[in-house]
């Protein structure tokens, strides 16, 4: 096993790692704990009560966090005629009909996220090896395939995130950058925990919210407790 460095170490001591902290507290210190000479990125990794391997127990879905993740999100919309026009207006960094499918297809990726008109997704389609693997494809389930191409650009360029169970039946999101403050950083935790608890499969018993963990991109994970979710949904 690696050897970790001395901050890391003197990081890892302000921790209680029998414990589960409260929302504030635990992203409090996990905010305190961040010692890396960059603004590092705060994640979190939510272990679920459902078995991914069931279809009817996989949790997939999209959230707006409120403050958005700290992160300039590069779009690219494969739209064609007017729409183009509409996603230019819009935001999108990048806009093409079969001209961006033919650059992707020759392996061009720099962009977070991809979004296209129904009319393109016959073309689109084909570029599923390439897209797929890097959860790039673009799919009516996330709102990335539409019509409405405004409000959907302002949705990824406000902050909105992509979610999946993987087949640990853990999900993993970002939540913002150090900078932001607990007070976001916390809003962004709800606001994910919301929308995790209205996706429960109605097939999954027992605990649902099994464990929470935040950490920032370099410091140690900070456990937090999962009966804050219940104390969240009775506040809505």
């Amino acid at each position: 096993m690696a050897k970790r460095g001395k901050k890391y170490r003197a990081a890892r001591e302000k921790i209680d790692r029998q414990r589960r902290y409260p929302f504030a507290e635990g992203v409090a210190l996990c905010l305190d704990t961040a010692y890396a000479g960059f603004d590092e990125t705060v994640d979190v990794a939510v272990r679920l009560g459902v078995d991914p391997r069931h279809a009817d127990q996989m949790v997939r879905g999209t959230v707006v966090l409120p403050h958005g993740t700290g992160k300039k999100v590069v779009v690219a919309v494969f739209a064609k005629g007017e729409k183009e026009k509409e996603a230019l207006e819009a935001g999108a960094d990048y806009v093409g009909a079969e001209e961006l499918v033919e650059k992707v297809q020759k392996g061009w990726t720099d962009f977070d996220r991809a979004i296209a008109t129904p009319d393109m997704m016959a073309q689109v389609g084909k570029l599923g090896r390439i897209l797929g693997p890097r959860g790039l494809m673009p799919n009516t389930k996330s709102g990335t395939v539409t019509f409405d191409l405004a409000k959907a650009i302002q949705e990824v360029k406000a902050g909105k995130i992509e979610f999946r169970v993987d087949k640990g039946g853990v999900v993993h999101a970002p939540l913002g950058k150090v900078s932001f403050g607990p007070d976001k950083i916390r809003e962004n935790l709800e606001t994910l925990m919301e929308a995790l608890v209205r996706l429960k499969p109605p097939t999954s018993k027992g605990t649902y919210i099994k464990g929470i963990t935040i950490s920032t991109t370099m410091g140690p994970g900070v456990k937090l407790d999962p009966a804050e979710v219940r104390n969240i949904a009775a506040l809505k």
